[in-house]
């Protein structure tokens, strides 16, 4: 199982915004070149981040995009549940009536365990600690000059 494009972008996308809470709001054309994310692709994650409240946008000169609440709030499971959907590996883990056997099936049982700790996973993650993770790295690969 792997977290698709749009997962992993929309996750990227967020932190950028993050770094930036509290400040002016964020264009994509910087989130693009900061992220290395094409300037397209982004406006496809703008519809599900805005509708599931994680992120305003405002127009003008002065326009951009922000989180709609502190980094501290917000969790990856926030992020990617908003542009992936539901986190469960399997369609029947996720809704039982899908399959007439999910009541007698061991096998469906696994799938929602799994489905449940990724979310949990997620969830115990906030933009708070990422943005610290990242400026950390920041830090380690800071660049050397030579003479």
């Amino acid at each position: 199982m792997r977290i698709s494009t749009r997962g992993r972008y929309g996750v990227r996308f967020m932190l950028e915004l993050a770094s930036h809470y509290g400040k002016e709001p964020v264009t994509l054309k910087h989130v693009a070149k900061d992220q290395s994310i094409s300037e397209k692709y982004l406006w496809h994650l703008v519809p599900p981040l805005k509708a599931a409240g994680l992120l305003s946008a405002g127009r003008g000169a002065h326009g951009g995009y922000s989180l709609t609440k502190p980094p501290s709030r917000v969790t990856l499971e926030d992020i990617v549940s908003a542009v992936e959907g539901p986190l469960f590996p399997t369609l029947c883990a996720e809704d039982p009536s899908c399959c007439k056997r999910s009541k007698l099936c061991a096998s469906r049982d696994i799938w929602e365990d799994i489905g449940k700790k990724i979310s949990r996973a997620l969830a115990s993650v906030t933009l708070e600690e990422l943005v610290r993770r990242q400026e950390a790295k920041s830090r380690k690969t800071g660049s050397m000059y030579y003479i």
